[in-house]
Order: structure tokens, then C-alpha cells, then sequence
């Protein structure tokens, strides 16, 4: 009989995350788009035989919740032993077949076999710049369906036994408008697969498949003692939350916290739409996966086990479980919407373990067109950072991505000005009042891109553009997010969802993230606070008197 230690099981363990990490590095190092080697628009993990993610992987947290979900539906296309040999890789981007979020997200996925038994997978997710569809980019506003929105692709054998399929991959590239770019980064993730899977066949030859295997099932099976011990510590209780949206919906939240369960019920929600903000239940479940983290053990381990006490409700047909044919190619807004409405569902409840609403968008940016000095098709593609809420104790933090996107980063202005044959002429913080309190919502930013070649385009996927960042204990609201065109005779044109729009040469497009929400009321802000504020230009002498009462 096998017996495993825990100094043998964190070993594996730890080599585990090792492999996700070294994995990520090879993609971002061999990739083609900036997307993925400058922004991080990536994720990489490793996942047991049966599909339940092993590791906490690496990058974008919830792309990395995206995978187990990808190979459990890999494993019921292709049942073992016949349709998955050693050395196949496989390749899904179709929300509605298990790849989550939108066409542009694409899932390379690795089997790894020892001694001729099935182990683990590999895999990793990123953004490609254009899968085909009706607009450049593949995102756009007005899609009705998702066959407008690019190629799909439902857990498709790109490499049999080591050899590329040919016709798949001629596939691929007839299928985009930036072949080149499409091909150094599908082979960038081939590369990351394949070097992944010689470090856990390396590993499980170390140790032997009975103690690897046993060591996974024991860590995911501590992953939900984890969760189970801190459920057990919170009140039980059932609350509620309703929340206006920019577009006058309303969404809504239950959540039921147990002692041994936690359950997020969205199914009284507006059913889909025939625009592309669908979400797939997946992606609503990833959405509530990482509130439920938040709450429970953010500082602890993750893997399939830390999410079994959560259950998850969802109506097919709604707008967090669409079905197909609706289009999903700007899942992302509803997807931090929804995680968005259950922190601030609980944050009412424990505003002492979460803090005030952050931007709570990706601000997806989206500028293509024809680089004037190459004369080569680019396509900027840029999430945008913002400004968290505050919390008990401190300042939310400026300028950081949101908490679904992780680690990621914003695209260097030398970068930007190279690759896309933009100006970027300005990068600074958003100076707008708001977010105000004893400890004050971090600051988002305002960005300004010059465009140099007529017949360019922008495309821009914003929420939380009306209805801003909510306060916590008395603090204020935050600011909205919202990008303006200004055009070169002048006028000036405000949008949050929008695609296509026409750009010429001398137009300015600027954005403008908001500011988190504050926590505690402004009459306590320590005045010390108060004057370093003015100082870096956070608060303006006149707010400093008529909101915080200081006379400087």
C-alpha cells in the first residue's frame, strides 16, 4: 500500500506550481502578441487525469479557473483510450463547449501519460488578436449570434501523437487576419504544453505514479478542508442583493452561507440577450469561484478541492447561463459584473473582509488599423487598469488591474508606440473627485493615444460607466469608467460600448478609469492624510475643505 507523508506531498506539490510557472515563462518568452508577452493576457495550469485543476497555476486568475473546465469537456469528446494518445494536443476557444469565455481566448491542452496510464493534463488559455468574424479583432458590439464573432473551435486534435494535423492548421489560418500573429502564438503555447509535460513526467518518474496520483488527490482533498474550516467560522445566513446596471437591468444575487456549504443563486436574472454580453454558466461559475476564495481563504491554497463546499445556481436560457447561438465575445463585462454583485453582497455583510467596490471593469481597448511606418495590420488590444476600494485600515490602491485579471500588466508606451504606430501622450492618475472617505478609494488613470494613420478603428467594452464603485460604512462612491474620442477639429464623443468606431489621423482617443470606492466617512480621514493627498494631486484644495473639512 502506498503511504504519503505531507513533506513528500508539499514537494510535489510545490514542484507542481514550479511546472505552472516555468510554463508560463516559455509561452510569455516565445509569444508573438504584446497581448500575452507585454500584458499577460494568459493563464497556465496543470490539472489531474479527470480535469480538476492540481495547482493554483499561473496568471490570470480567471483564466486559470477556465481549464479544468476545458479538459473535463476534452475528456467527454474524446473518450480514453482511443481518441487521446501520448503526445496529442488538443485546442478549444467555444464558450459554449467548455472553453468559458469568447472565441478570442484560446485553450491548448497537453495529456500527459506515464508508463502508458493517463496522469495529468497541461494547458493554457490566451488572448489572440483576431479568430476571424465580422470586425477586426473579432469583438464586436453589434454581434446578434456567435457565429458572427469568429472561428469556434470545440475541443479540436490539433497534434496527433507528436505530428500537427495539417488541415487544422491550415484552418486556423484561413480563419484570421493576422496569420502570422496567430501562429507564433498557438506555437508559443505548444511550446509551454509540451515543455510542461516533460516536467511532470519527470516528476512522476521521480517519485512513482502511485505516490504523484496520491499526492494530488490528498492536496486537492486538504484544499477543501481549508474551505470547510473557514465556512465553519462565518455566520450562517441567507442574504440578498439587487443592483442597477448601466443599461437600467437589474441584477440580483442570493447567497446561502452553510456550515459545511455556500451557495450563490443567480438564476433571477434577465434572460440573454441578443447582444454580445452573454456569459456561459462556466463563466459564471469562475465568477463565483473567486468571490467565494475572497471570502473563505484568500491567502490559502487553491486546486478542484478548495471549491467543493461551493454549489452554484444558474437558469439556462439567462443571461449567466446563456445557450447557444448568443454571442459572447464581451463576456468579460458580465463576468466581473457578477462577481462584482456577490462582493458587494457580502461585503454588506462583512465589511470588515472585503473591501469597497473597485472599477470593476476590464475596459477593454480595442485600436486596430494600419501601422503608418510598416504598413503591416495591427491591432491594439489593451485592458485597462484602474483604482481599487478602500478597506479597514487602508487606501485602496491605484492604477492595478482588477481582481479577476490578476497579475497582469499594462502594454510599456515604448511598446505601444513601436508595435502600433500610435502616440501615447499621456499615462497618468484620474484626478476626478470621488471615492472619498476615512480611508479613500485608490485613483484609476487617464490614457491618451494619438492616432497617426487614417482609416483606423476603436472598439471599447466599459461598465461601470454610469453607475460607479459602491462605498463601504459611510465612505463615498467611486468614479465611472468612460473613453472619449476627440476629434481633430475639436469634437468630442463619449463612449463605453461601442465598435467600429471611425479614427483618422490627429484623433485623440482618451481613457479614463475610475476611482474604488471609500470606506468610513471623510469627517474621520486623518488631516495628515488629507494634505499628502493634495500634495500628489489625488484631492484638490477645494475638495479638501468642502469634503474633508481641512483648510490648507
Amino acid at each position: 500500500m502506498t503511504t504519503l507523508d505531507i513533506f513528500t506531498r508539499d514537494i510535489i506539490q510545490n514542484s507542481l506550481q514550479a511546472i505552472a510557472d516555468e510554463m508560463f515563462t516559455a509561452m510569455r518568452n516565445a509569444a508573438m502578441s504584446p497581448v500575452i508577452y507585454e500584458v499577460l493576457d494568459m493563464g497556465t495550469g496543470i490539472t489531474d487525469a479527470q480535469g480538476e485543476i492540481a495547482s493554483s497555476g499561473a496568471g490570470i486568475p480567471a483564466f486559470v479557473g477556465v481549464l479544468d473546465k476545458a479538459v473535463k469537456k476534452i475528456l467527454l469528446h474524446h473518450p480514453l483510450p482511443q481518441d487521446i494518445e501520448d503526445g496529442d494536443v488538443f485546442i478549444s476557444n467555444d464558450p459554449h463547449d467548455g472553453a468559458v469565455t469568447h472565441l478570442n481566448d484560446v485553450v491548448l491542452a497537453m495529456p500527459v501519460f506515464a508508463d502508458g496510464q493517463l496522469v495529468a493534463w497541461t494547458a493554457n488559455i490566451a488572448h489572440w488578436n483576431d479568430v476571424g468574424g465580422r470586425v477586426p479583432g473579432s469583438l464586436s458590439t453589434d454581434a446578434t449570434d456567435i457565429f458572427q464573432e469568429g472561428l469556434r473551435l470545440a475541443s479540436v486534435k490539433l497534434i496527433s501523437k507528436g505530428q500537427p494535423i495539417r488541415s487544422v492548421l491550415q484552418i486556423l489560418r484561413a480563419n484570421t487576419r493576422m496569420p502570422d500573429f496567430m501562429e507564433g502564438d498557438l506555437w508559443a503555447g505548444v511550446a509551454a504544453v509540451r515543455n510542461g509535460a516533460t516536467r511532470l513526467r519527470e516528476l512522476n518518474d521521480k517519485y512513482g505514479s502511485a505516490l504523484f496520483l496520491l499526492a494530488m488527490k490528498d492536496f486537492m482533498d486538504l484544499g477543501e478542508k481549508v474551505s470547510l474550516k473557514a465556512l465553519a467560522a462565518l455566520p450562517a445566513g441567507q442574504f440578498n442583493l439587487e443592483e442597477l446596471q448601466d443599461d437600467g437591468s437589474v441584477f440580483k444575487v442570493r447567497i446561502d452561507i452553510r456550515e459545511t456549504e455556500l451557495v450563490i443563486d443567480l438564476r433571477d436574472n434577465p434572460d440573454q440577450c441578443l447582444g454580445p454580453t452573454n456569459l456561459s454558466r462556466d463563466g459564471a461559475v469562475v465568477a463565483a469561484q473567486m468571490a467565494f476564495k475572497a471570502l473563505t481563504a484568500p491567502q490559502g491554497i487553491t486546486n478542484g478541492g478548495t471549491f467543493r463546499p461551493l454549489r452554484v445556481l444558474t437558469r439556462p436560457g439567462s443571461l449567466f447561463d446563456a445557450q447557444l447561438p448568443a454571442a459572447e465575445g464581451f463576456y468579460f463585462e458580465n463576468l466581473i459584473r457578477v462577481h462584482d454583485l456577490i462582493l458587494c453582497c457580502l461585503a454588506q455583510q462583512f465589511p470588515e473582509r472585503l473591501p469597497a467596490g473597485n472599477f470593476a471593469s476590464v475596459c477593454a481597448t480595442i485600436i486596430g488599423g494600419v501601422h503608418p511606418d510598416t504598413g503591416r495590420m495591427f491591432t491594439l488590444v489593451e485592458p485597462e487598469i484602474g483604482g481599487w476600494g478602500a478597506e479597514p485600515g487602508r487606501d485602496g490602491n491605484n492604477a492595478v488591474y482588477s481582481g479577476l485579471h490578476g497579475e497582469t500588466y499594462n502594454c510599456p508606451v515604448e511598446v505601444c508606440e513601436a508595435r502600433y504606430g500610435l502616440y501615447v501622450e499621456q499615462l497618468a492618475l484620474n484626478d476626478e473627485p470621488g471615492g472619498h472617505g476615512q480611508y479613500r478609494g485608490g485613483r484609476g488613470i487617464c490614457i491618451d493615444y494619438r492616432i497617426r494613420a487614417d482609416g483606423s478603428f476603436m472598439t471599447c467594452g466599459y461598465t461601470r460607466s454610469v453607475i460607479p464603485p459602491w462605498g463601504l460604512e459611510q465612505g463615498a462612491e467611486g468614479t465611472p469608467n468612460y473613453v472619449e474620442v476627440v476629434r481633430s477639429d475639436g469634437e468630442c464623443q463619449r463612449y463605453s460600448m461601442a465598435s467600429g468606431i471611425a479614427l483618422n489621423a490627429g484623433d485623440l482617443v482618451r481613457v479614463r478609469t475610475g476611482a474604488g470606492g471609500g470606506y468610513g466617512p471623510a469627517s474621520q480621514r486623518d488631516p495628515h492624510a488629507v494634505r499628502a493627498d493634495v500634495k500628489n494631486g489625488y484631492v484638490d484644495a477645494e475638495t479638501a475643505q468642502s469634503v474633508y473639512g481641512l483648510t490648507l
